[in-house]
């Protein structure tokens, strides 16, 4: 039984430590508050205190970066956090293991495969992409072992469902949706991120690189939400897709309306990624959408 450390107690840190703990391994969760699974140990730290997360994470087999400060404040909480990280990795030996996303991509004109460069240039979406520039130099020179799992928008929680569909799909209410509704786009499950970010953490062959989570085959907003209505029992979803004007203005009063706009080109046109290679390379298969749907009615 092996220490393994997690960084964040949101619902990746939480499906991660479920993983390893049904693995039979010590789990220990540190957030700010001290949340966690109850099956673990949880510490309240400040994980950007790098003396501290040292202490925390000593004798660990992994360390996780599962946190997801809030999207207005990525500029500012960010970068001490991910030094805070690799320094305790580099002390420590612990392997860095990072749950991140798709957005150090930018626009693409095609599926996103391991060989698609990180090409973003909008600072809340290039700092995603130089965190794992950082984090590989740091491998290259021998200072620290570290893999990098990439997802796409998250099935389940703070997902399209919260924001569009969920409800309304249930109440066979008319969905209203600021984001378009009929371009394909990759889903993927908080689950598969879990056993995908373990797998590489404990694999040596996965270290040095980065891996796309194996996800559902793309879909467009309202087929999804046509999939779900089927698992809940609910009449065909009725969606009405609001111009791009709506989101703009809803973002002078509304935060996370604001953000939105620097995301939306992943939905204006195909974004899509190719995971097979991760399939390949460890035997994972993504949960199959009807099971994941399931739980998100649950």
């Amino acid at each position: 039984m092996a220490l393994h450390v997690i960084v964040g107690g949101g619902p990746v840190g939480t499906a991660t430590a479920r993983v390893l703990l049904d693995r039979g391994e010590k789990v220990r969760v540190v957030t700010r508050s001290g949340s966690g699974p109850a099956e673990a140990e949880r510490i309240a730290a400040d994980a950007t205190d790098a003396d501290r997360l040292t202490a925390l994470t000593t004798g660990a087999a992994a360390l996780y970066n599962c946190a997801n400060p809030q999207y207005h404040r990525w500029l500012t909480d960010w970068p001490p956090l991910a030094s805070a990280l690799r320094a305790a990795a580099a002390r420590t030996g612990a392997v860095l293991a990072t749950a991140s996303c798709l957005y150090g991509y930018g626009p693409v004109d095609a599926p996103i495969t391991p060989a698609t460069p990180l090409a973003a240039t909008h600072p809340k979406l290039r700092i995603r992409a130089d965190m794992w520039r950082d984090a590989l130099a740091d491998h290259e020179a021998g200072r620290i072992r570290t893999t990098e799992v990439r997802a796409g928008d998250y099935l389940e929680a703070n997902s399209v469902f919260s924001a569009v569909l969920g409800a309304p799909v249930r109440a066979g209410k008319r969905c209203f949706s600021v984001l378009p509704v009929d371009v394909p786009h990759t889903f993927t499950s908080i689950a598969d991120m879990a056993a995908t970010l373990v797998t590489a953490a404990s694999t040596e062959a996965a270290w040095g690189r980065a891996w796309l989570v194996p996800s559902v085959a793309p879909l467009t907003i309202r087929e999804l939400a046509g999939r779900y209505a089927s698992v809940v029992g609910a009449p065909e979803p009725r969606i009405t897709a609001l111009p791009y004007p709506v989101l703009w203005g809803a973002g002078l009063a509304d935060t996370f309306a604001r953000e939105m706009r620097t995301t939306y080109y992943q939905w204006a046109r195909p974004f899509t990624m190719d995971s097979s290679a991760t399939e390949a390379a460890f035997g994972l298969t993504a949960t199959p959408l009807e099971t994941v749907l399931a739980s998100v009615a649950a």
